[in-house]
């Protein structure tokens, strides 16, 4: 199923998009280098605790592990909204077996 085909039958609601969930994270988390962004932000907060800015700093470390924790749980519709927009990101979910589509009875179609 080429590009064009998807967001034709997505958009009509012919289909059925299944993606891993588990490799949805882990490709999102590689792309946006989620651990790299972590490691300042929780680290800026330290440091604004230590300078005497208690609760800013606790809010900013809170914040560095909060919010790719939320990114990581809605990787999966990020991941499928970019997928409709970008043609060679949606052949690379395809061909790694993350993005399956499936008709509305259930039986996995060729892509």
């Amino acid at each position: 199923m080429t590009h064009a085909e998807f967001v034709a039958a997505y958009a009509r609601g012919e289909i059925r998009v299944e993606m891993d969930r588990q490799a949805a994270v882990r490709i999102l988390s590689a792309r946006l280098l989620l651990p790299f962004v972590m490691m300042p932000v929780v680290g800026a907060g330290i440091a604004l605790a230590l300078i005497g800015w208690i609760y800013t700093g606790l809010a900013v470390i809170a914040l560095g592990f909060v919010v790719p924790r939320l990114i990581k749980r809605a990787a999966h519709g990020f991941l499928l909204q970019n997928a409709l927009g970008d043609p060679q990101l949606y052949e690379e979910l395809v061909r790694s077996k993350i993005l399956r589509v499936a008709s509305q009875n259930g039986v996995i179609r060729d892509t």
